[in-house]
């Protein structure tokens, strides 16, 4: 068993991707540790966030209060629920979190069934709680685990592909041949993508683009892909690479083989419908591109956006760091194409949209009257003051890869500038 911990200061995030699960029934809450209770059993994110309010009231201090901890076992052990409760009790008390107020869910949307634990790390006194030797700690109890419950013992190599983390390039370091391979070799194994497009948008976070070139070659037409280096705005920062310096899994024709196959696996995921979900509900709650991506940042998914010259956006892909999935936005939903983001953020023309999936449970009903009705993606007071940080990460604490975070109002304010530059031109010809 592979166990991933994760902090943030982002509580809400992490609560409402995990409830959106229980919500699209891709998941459920097994156990709830020291958590305020309702009448059934069901919780909303308001609900479930308001048994750590005292602790992080407590502690203004601490930026990274929230824990978000994945406990995951081989494919091949069948776990019950039964015992996967008494792992995630056994674990949190040995890890120093057992008086904690913490809450287990089940994620059953993959093949690979495993848990989520969401705590806080900060106790009743506001007393942070060590991390001394955490990582090692884990392993042990890992360990431990697997013999008590006869769990299939997780090899060196997949500890080490678990720890495997991916970073942007950055041209100034220098050997970016060696920065790019790092990423491009190994993307396939953890993300679905379906087109180029998908997969440049994905490879646009670790400052890499990809394209396609044609010719031909002793009267034959040729193929080829071609590996560039951006600085942070996007632009190129440096010469290409050729694909086949970056083994075959880099070369065009691996990639068209990792799109058939994606698009077959992913054709009825369910994974689909929560990023649906997440993606229409953001939309809705939101006026502009800046709190649009915010709030799915919160949630672990990256948002980027295509523009031609004018500022007309003409392409918005998705990228699910939860379910690793890359998604674009009319192959989500065509009420989530370029055009209806393109109406709204830049002619003011709100979309009517169907509602979308709540995070309420469908029975609300609770002994404590004074439980405040749920608004789904709203931060509470408590939670608002906090530091947030922008980026990959945020939402689930570091079990996402790591990448280059977003200055949202940078390139917010750099678009509206664009669009302001080219309006005061009209009699360019």
């Amino acid at each position: 068993m592979i166990a991933k911990i994760g902090r943030s200061g982002n509580l809400y995030g992490a609560l409402a991707y995990n409830q959106l699960k229980v919500e699209n029934e891709n998941g459920q809450i097994l156990f709830a540790n020291k958590m305020i209770e309702t009448a059934n059993g069901q919780y909303s994110v308001a609900q479930l966030a308001q048994s750590f309010a005292p602790y992080l009231i407590a502690n203004r201090n601490t930026e990274k209060h929230t824990l978000h901890i994945s406990l995951n076992p081989d494919p091949n052990d069948k776990v019950s629920d039964d015992k996967f409760r008494e792992m995630a009790e056994q674990y949190m008390r040995e890890m120093g979190y057992g008086e904690q107020p913490f809450v287990v869910f089940k994620h059953t949307d993959i093949d690979r069934s495993h848990i989520h634990i969401v705590s806080v790390c900060v106790d009743e006194q506001g007393k942070k709680i060590s991390d001394k030797f955490e990582k090692m700690q884990s392993m042990n109890v890992c360990r431990e685990l697997e013999r008590k419950y006869g769990l299939i013992p997780a090899t060196d190599k997949e500890r080490n592909q678990t720890d495997k983390v991916f970073r942007p390039v950055d041209y100034r370091a220098g050997d970016v041949k060696s920065q790019i391979a790092s990423v491009v070799r190994h993307l396939p194994n953890y993300y679905q993508y379906q087109t180029l497009g998908e997969y440049n948008a994905l490879l646009s976070l670790f400052n890499i683009a990809a394209e396609k070139i044609e010719g031909e070659l002793h009267g034959k037409p040729q193929q080829g892909l071609l590996y560039i280096p951006l600085n942070e705005k996007g632009d190129r920062a440096g010469h290409p690479f050729k694909a086949s310096l970056f083994g075959k899994n880099a070369g065009l024709p691996a990639l068209e083989l990792h799109f058939a196959k994606c698009k077959t696996d992913l054709k009825d995921s369910p994974t689909k419908q929560t990023l649906q979900s997440a993606v229409t509900i953001a939309l809705k709650s939101t006026t502009d591109e800046l709190a649009f991506k915010k709030q799915l940042a919160g949630q672990g998914i990256n948002v980027v956006v295509r523009r031609n010259d004018t500022g007309r956006i003409y392409g918005m892909t998705f990228i699910d760091h939860n379910s690793k999935a890359v998604w674009n936005g009319s192959r989500l939903s065509k009420e989530l194409s370029a055009n209806t983001f393109n109406d709204y953020w830049n002619n003011n023309i709100k979309p009517e949209i169907k509602k979308p999936v709540e995070f309420q449970p469908k029975i609300v009903t609770s002994n404590d009257a004074d439980l405040p009705a749920e608004e789904p993606h709203h931060l509470f007071d408590f939670l608002s003051t906090d530091k947030q940080e922008d980026g990959l990460i945020e939402a689930l604490g570091g079990l996402l890869p790591e990448a280059q975070g977003e200055d949202y109002e940078e390139q917010d304010f750099a678009n509206k500038m664009k669009r302001k530059r080219k309006q005061k031109r009209p009699g360019r010809q």
